[in-house]
């Protein structure tokens, strides 16, 4: 659980990075899982964003990837949303 400073510096660091993945209309399938579980484990911060052809909200898209990938929801705003999660083996960002 990540607490509210560290939470504002996570978002302040998201607004420099561009979103890498998207959900369609394809939703959250195992395959789009894995590609986020590998950015996290890569990066530690990833931008998510979701199309409007997918079924989901951005809130409920936000809070089911992070549930499956063990991550923490940074922020989710318009058609984006960050999570967060510490890499076992590339540590970058220190909180």
């Amino acid at each position: 659980m990540i607490t509210s400073k560290e939470r504002a510096k996570l978002r302040g660091m998201a607004n420099r990075i561009p979103a890498i993945l998207q959900i369609g209309k394809g939703g959250i399938c195992d395959n789009f899982i894995k590609q986020v579980d590998d950015a996290l484990e890569a990066r530690e911060l990833v931008k998510i964003t979701v199309l409007e052809t997918a079924m989901l909200n951005t809130k409920e898209a936000c809070r089911q990837v992070a549930e499956r990938v063990h991550a923490e929801p940074v922020q989710a705003i318009g058609s984006r949303f960050v999570l967060y999660r510490e890499s076992r083996e590339n540590k970058s960002i220190i909180l």
